[in-house]
Parts: structure tokens; C-alpha cells; sequence
């Protein structure tokens, strides 16, 4: 519209005291354990509410948060015209439904990379910053005397920037595990508590209480790793969602089950802590399958789409150069062959696809190569007619598994793909053990087992995975680089706290 939507500071400090949380009454009931009963509480230290003992030394970051009680206080409030209609629309009357509702949150966590200024000169400092958010995915209330739930609100968009409020803004280092647990310690602490409460807020004029359940699934597999004490991606234990080793997965690439979760890999903690058989390292190792860490912030077990994508492109990637070299024949190729291959590869990329190269793979980039066109255009690079074949049909399988754990409601959106998944992901992995063998002899990387063997058994649980992946907080990053340049006073103590007031 070429409107300016971006005010200057003085313009929002009207504006935003409504907006921000801090600004609406409620109360627990019972009250939140450890958490003070101030409803007013507007942008706090994220260092607050994290008891340090003596022998901690004190930390050094910045970091500013809502808290969150006060947060999903201010969520639910923005979207109080919609609570109002969904119930009138499904017929509820307003003073029938006071209590009864509950509310699913899901939780996001990611870690920027660089994000140091830009214009300084001087040495270059990483500068590194996670941010913590969630979104209001649906709300539902159980009308009294009824058996069944009803949902009258769905967040139409759960993956858009909009939805995806703030709650925390660090800058920390993702794989500094100390501060990083530092920093959300309090955060895992309130949403313990609220665990064990409802909320009562008024509603339409109405006092009516809430119910919270949350589900951390927008998490990276690197960051599920380090919430959830496993082993990091390149360990044997390939898969956050089940037990199976690398071989195993590389062996039988379809048919595995769900069985990590939460509580099982804090009590996998205490045998691996404890070692009750006095084992050695290996066999302690097998026994805990790869948890050798404190679980600190339970995790939902799902596959999030956005990072399946790109890491499945890459995968593809490397399938393309190997078929340019004829790697199936058998041959051991040299760095410089393989280099030459590589050079093809994106040549004939940037030529027919107009597809730059990348440094790393990016969702962008992944989307573009996982077209039949880029295969055809590959295809070309290939010699042998029937590899040509094999190539096609891989990329066909791939594109009719893909929508299942993109879309945001997979039933509605692609029902036929849905129902063909199995089968369509039995073919893919007997392809890949057969004619692209020399690829898959006891090893496929962690995000191929998981889109071969649990998107079932994850949509029949949840009814989607794209809605509950983590592209709405990744999307959110670009507001924080931009709010930081450009709407963020210049000094470290004030920085987050606008970029969380412009979000």
C-alpha cells in the first residue's frame, strides 16, 4: 500500500499500552506457584525469576521477555472478537459458556545465526540470538453436561508471523546449553505452573476460565536435541522420535513406531546418571539409546516440515551429483571428481533453472530443486537411460509424499496423498535400497527416516505436521533483523525491549 506501518517510538507509546501485554486484569486460580500475582507486568529482565546460587557466575547476556502468563493473557484478549463470534457461531449462547475452555499453544524456539551490526568497522563479533514464541493454534470449550469438546476457534494461519507472538528474545548462542537453559529456566518454571491451574479472565464481559496445554513443536532437531538431553544429529541415534540406530533405519526404512518421549528420556537420564547394572560405556550407551543429558523442556515428538524440506534437498542434491558421476558402477571417485560433478550440477542448474548456488541449503533453494523440471533439466546430465528413469520416479514419490507433512490440515487439503502415503513411502525407500543402494548401505540422514517411517503415525495423532512446524517463528526472524536496524534504539539495554514491542 506504500503506507509507512512502522511508527516511530514516541507514536507507539499510546498505542502500545493496551497492546502490549501488562495491560489486561486476570486471575489464577489457584494462584501460579513461584510466580507473583502482579497482573501489570509489561517487559521484564529474562534473567528475572532465575535463581542463581553462589557458585554460579552471574550471566553476562542480554535478554528481555514478557512473562508468560501476562503474554497469553494479552494473546487471548487480541483475540477476543473472534472467541466471541466462534461461539455465537456454533451456537453457544455467551452466558451459557463461562467455563470449560481450553486453549493449545504451540510453542517455538530457534536460534539466528549472525546477527551483529553490519556498518561498524572494526573486528567482526558473532553475534548470535534465539528467540522463544508461541501461537494460539485452537480453542475449544466442553459445554456442560456434554460429552464431547467443541472447537470454535482455529488460527486460520498458524505458520504467518503474525500469529507467532514473542515471548523471549536472548542474545545467546543456540548451542551454549548453560545459558541457553539459564535463560528459559524460568520460562519452563511458569508454564509448570500454569500446567496446574486455569486462568480467569474476562471474556465478552464475562469472567470465564481457560485451560493451557502446550505443545513445544516448533523446534529444530537441533534444538529438540539439546531440550531433550540426546545425543546431536550426527550421533547413531538418528531419530528424536524412536530408538532406531542409523544401520537399523538404513536396513528397514519404513516400519518404525513412536516411542521417545519426555518422561522416558528423563528416567533415561537417571540410568544413564546412575548406571543401576554397572555396564560399560557402550552397553550403558545402547540401554539409554543416546540420552546422556538432563532433559530440561519437554518437547511434543513430531517432524518439523520446514527443516525435513531443506534437509531433504540436500539429500537430493548429493543423489544428483553422484548420478552425474555414475557413482553405481562402483567406481571410488577422487575430491576432484566429485568437485567436477558438483560444478555441472550447478551449472546447468544457474543455466536452465536460473538456481544459483548456494553456500547451504535454504528453504527457498529447496522448494525450486524439488520440481520434476529440475530433474528433467539434470536428466540431461545424465548418461544412462534407465538411472534418468530411476531419478524421475524418486523425484515423482517425493512430490506426493511432500503435501502430507506441508499442508496445514493434510485430510482437507490432500486427501489422496494422504491415503497413498504408505504405500507411496514403502516404494520410495524399496527404490532407494535397490537402484540407489550404493548410497543407502547402512547409512540415511535423520530427516529421510523420519519422512519415510512417522509421518503417519504423527498425522494420525495430530491431524497435521505443517501446522505445527516452526516456520512461523523462522519467518519472524526477518522482523527481528529488520525491527533491530530500523526501529530499535542503539543501545544493548533497549534494544530487545523494542523489538519486542514492535512484534
Amino acid at each position: 500500500s506504500g503506507r509507512q506501518i512502522f511508527q516511530p517510538l514516541h507514536s507507539l507509546r499510546a498505542a502500545e499500552k493496551e497492546l502490549l501485554p501488562g495491560f489486561h486484569q486476570f486471575e489464577w486460580q489457584p494462584a501460579l506457584k513461584n510466580v507473583s500475582a502482579s497482573c501489570s507486568l509489561g517487559i521484564i529482565n529474562g534473567l528475572s525469576g532465575w535463581a542463581s546460587s553462589v557458585d554460579d557466575s552471574p550471566a553476562d547476556t542480554i535478554t528481555r521477555r514478557f512473562r508468560y502468563d501476562v503474554a497469553l493473557v494479552s494473546a487471548l484478549k487480541d483475540l477476543e472478537e473472534d472467541i466471541m463470534e466462534g461461539l455465537r457461531e456454533s451456537g453457544m449462547e455467551d452466558s451459557a459458556c463461562t467455563s470449560g475452555f481450553s486453549v493449545m499453544i504451540k510453542e517455538c524456539c530457534d536460534g539466528m545465526g549472525d546477527v551483529s551490526e553490519k556498518h561498524g568497522g572494526g573486528p567482526v563479533v558473532p553475534e548470535k540470538a534465539v528467540r522463544f514464541s508461541f501461537t494460539i493454534m485452537s480453542i475449544s470449550v466442553q459445554p456442560e453436561g456434554e460429552m464431547e469438546e467443541v472447537t470454535f476457534f482455529r488460527e486460520p494461519k498458524p505458520n504467518s508471523e503474525l500469529s507467532c507472538k514473542p515471548l523471549c528474545l536472548m542474545f545467546v548462542d543456540e548451542s551454549d546449553h548453560e545459558m541457553l537453559t539459564a535463560v528459559l529456566g524460568p520460562i519452563v518454571a511458569e508454564r509448570n505452573a500454569m500446567k496446574e491451574s486455569r486462568l480467569i479472565l474476562s471474556m465478552g464481559g464475562l469472567p470465564r476460565s481457560f485451560r493451557f496445554h502446550f505443545r513445544g513443536t516448533g523446534y529444530d532437531e537441533k534444538m529438540v536435541r539439546e531440550m531433550e538431553g540426546l545425543e546431536a544429529s550426527g550421533s547413531t541415534y538418528i531419530c528424536t522420535l524412536c530408538d532406531s540406530s542409523r544401520a537399523e533405519a538404513a536396513q528397514n526404512m519404513v516400519l518404525h513406531s513412536i516411542t521417545r518421549s519426555h518422561d522416558e528420556n528423563l528416567e533415561r537420564y537417571e540410568i544413564w546418571r546412575t548406571n543401576p547394572f554397572a555396564e560399560s560405556v557402550d552397553e550403558l550407551r545402547d540401554r539409554v539409546k543416546g540420552v546422556s543429558a538432563k532433559p530440561f523442556l519437554e518437547t511434543q515428538p513430531t517432524l518439523d516440515a520446514l527443516h525435513c524440506d531443506i534437509g531433504n534437498a540436500a539429500e537430493f542434491y548429493k543423489i544428483f551429483q553422484d548420478e552425474i558421476g555414475e557413482v553405481y558402477k562402483g567406481v571410488n571417485p577422487s575430491r576432484e571428481e566429485r568437485r567436477s560433478w558438483r560444478a555441472a550440477l550447478d551449472k546447468q542448474l544457474r543455466k536452465k533453472l536460473k538456481l544459483k548456488p548456494v553456500m547451504r541449503m535454504n528453504g527457498n533453494y529447496a522448494r525450486r530443486l524439488m520440481t520434476l523440471e529440475a530433474v528433467e533439466v539434470v536428466c540431461e546430465l545424465v548418461p544412462s537411460d534407465e538411472r534418468k528413469e530411476a531419478l524421475r520416479e524418486l523425484m515423482r514419490l517425493y512430490l506426493q509424499m511432500k503435501p502430507v507433512w506441508r499442508a496445514t490440515c493434510p485430510a482437507k487439503e490432500c486427501p489422496d496423498q494422504l491415503c497413498r502415503y504408505s504405500f507411496n513411502s514403502q516404494h520410495f525407500a524399496d527404490l532407494l535400497s535397490s537402484t540407489f543402494k550404493y548410497r543407502y548401505n547402512g547409512k540415511i540422514t535423520n530427516y529421510l527416516h523420519k519422512t519415510l517411517a512417522h509421518v503417519p503415525e504423527i498425522i494420525e495423532r495430530d491431524g497435521s505436521i505443517g501446522a505445527w512446524a516452526s516456520e512461523g517463528n523462522e519467518s519472524a526472524n526477518k522482523l527481528f533483523r529488520r525491527f533491530r536496524k530500523m526501529n530499535a534504539r542503539q543501545s544493548k539495554a533497549y534494544e530487545l525491549e523494542d523489538v519486542l514491542k514492535h512484534h
